[in-house]
């Protein structure tokens, strides 16, 4: 789908969008609408008249289920998205023959790399005056610090001209000033840092509103650096991102809605919050040891009858909990790849993503489980993980009744629980008390192999297949079976 018009369409076709004609405000009103929807099942989201703002309509859960993202890329699994880069890259060339076999593959590459147009329709309209002041950000809780921008996608590159695309909450201050709320552990700020050490001065930065779906999941999704995560928007998309050069040479999706077009003063900091954020709680400045750059926009773009998208965020299931989900699907080969013994991977949707994942593996020798739990929280988005459980590959890491089954059956506390304190963890968390330090829980619930045992051996009950075979009958009679 070559926009978010195109998408919106296209979900309207399907019986999932609502068109809301009354005018709301972005000020409490449309995040309050939108999580009801949400909580509701009810599809994505078009408010055709937004106070204070009749320059836009708004867009707002667009993430309306995975089966609908299915779809909307064209695949039948999520995975076949992360398993395209692996194939491409899978035994690179050696040799002169080897090279000259790869074309084929290097041809099939060519299809998903970004290519820069000369044109876009958010050139059309330009405001440099308060720039800010003309965006309809949401207020999404009452006790937050102000408004802010939930789904922007914050375009820059590094020094080594690594390009990124990635959603960071972006706090207003005025109409000309904003906070980005990127953590240290981030892209975003590790950039920053280098640009700092590099070059010092104004880091060129700019914010898209709105692209096609598959961008939009590109720009929240945890692209291992440093690989290029325009050229990963190709593998999520299905065929190569085009973008536009703005005259801070950032590069941009030319089918954005808008574009706000600024720089980050290396040496500007700033106090960020509160805001209520996806655990359900208001993460609150003076918790956190960490200020925050600060955004200096110089002018915005934006297409004729411009559609603002925002995503709400608070106690789940809530729009992220699909996104979450999609990004579980779409990296598990990539896991993988740098775990081979680990079959299926579950984040559930109340476990906020970060805060519990339950891990099933193909267990070969004692302390396996262990062993996967260690490497686990030092690969990349996974190390923020608070609480990692490991089963073996017989339990269904979807299953929760079969999971807590194989911690009742197969868990010794003592042996098996390992607790990890002073680690790195999301400063979001509203457990910790001096984030973004914590503690960390993993549970080792595979099957224990004798030599964990000291030696026992536990029979497991298992079902006479000749007693069975009698009752096939007899089950069909009055089961249906």
């Amino acid at each position: 789908m070559k926009d978010m018009r195109e998408y919106l369409s296209w979900l309207e076709k399907r019986g999932e969008l609502i068109r809301v004609e009354e005018e709301l405000s972005p000020e409490l009103e449309i995040p309050a609408f939108l999580r009801r929807v949400m909580y509701s099942k009810a599809g994505a989201v078009l408010f055709e008249r937004v106070k204070g703002y009749p320059e836009w309509r708004i867009a707002g859960n667009l993430f309306t289920g995975v089966e609908t993202l299915k779809d909307a890329l064209g695949v039948e699994r999520l995975e076949e998205i992360g398993e395209r880069p692996l194939k491409l890259f899978e035994g690179l060339p050696l040799g002169f023959s080897d090279k000259l076999s790869s074309l084929g593959r290097l041809k099939e590459m060519s299809a998903y790399l970004p290519k820069v147009v000369r044109k876009a329709e958010f050139t059309k309209n330009v405001i440099e005056d308060n720039p800010l002041d003309f965006i309809p950000a949401f207020k999404t809780w009452p006790r937050d610090a102000g408004r802010y921008l939930t789904y922007p996608l914050v375009c820059f590159s590094d020094p080594k001209e690594v390009n990124s695309i990635s959603v960071y909450r972006v706090m207003l201050l005025d109409g000309e000033r904003a906070v980005l709320h990127w953590q240290i552990h981030k892209r975003g700020s590790q950039a920053w840092r280098d640009y700092i050490e590099k070059n010092g001065g104004k880091m060129p930065v700019a914010i898209a509103i709105g692209s096609d779906i598959g961008t939009l999941l590109t720009a929240v999704s945890p692209v291992p650096y440093p690989l290029d995560k325009l050229l990963f928007a190709g593998f999520v998309r299905g065929k190569g991102l085009e973008l536009y050069r703005l005259p801070n040479g950032v590069l941009v999706p030319a089918n954005a809605e808008a574009v706000i077009e600024g720089y980050v003063d290396v040496k500007e900091l700033h106090e960020e919050g509160p805001f209520g954020d996806h655990f359900g709680f208001y993460d609150k400045p003076a918790e956190r040891n960490e200020l925050y750059p600060v955004f200096h926009a110089e002018r915005v773009y934006y297409r004729d009858d411009p559609i603002y998208y925002g995503s709400v965020v608070g106690k789940p299931p809530l729009e992220d909990a699909v996104i979450g989900k999609a990004i579980e699907r779409i990296f598990l080969p990539m896991m993988k790849m740098i775990l081979p013994e680990v079959v299926d991977v579950n984040f559930p949707e109340y476990g906020v993503f970060q805060g519990i994942a339950i891990v099933s593996i193909k267990k070969r020798y004692p302390g396996h489980g262990k062993k996967v739990l260690n490497a686990l929280w030092g690969t990349g988005q996974a190390a923020l993980t608070k609480v990692i459980v490991v089963v073996s590959e017989d339990i269904n890491p979807h299953d929760i009744n079969q999971v807590i089954w194989a911690i009742a059956s197969f868990v010794d506390p003592q042996r098996d629980v390992l607790v990890i304190p002073n680690a790195h963890t999301d400063a979001l968390d509203p457990a910790v008390p001096n984030p973004p330090l914590g503690s960390k829980l993993g549970i080792d619930a595979t099957r224990k192999l004798p030599e964990e045992m000291n030696g026992r051996v536990v029979e497991e009950v298992e079902e006479d297949p000749q007693v069975l075979k009698r009752l096939e009958g007899l089950f069909k009679k009055y089961l249906g079976e």
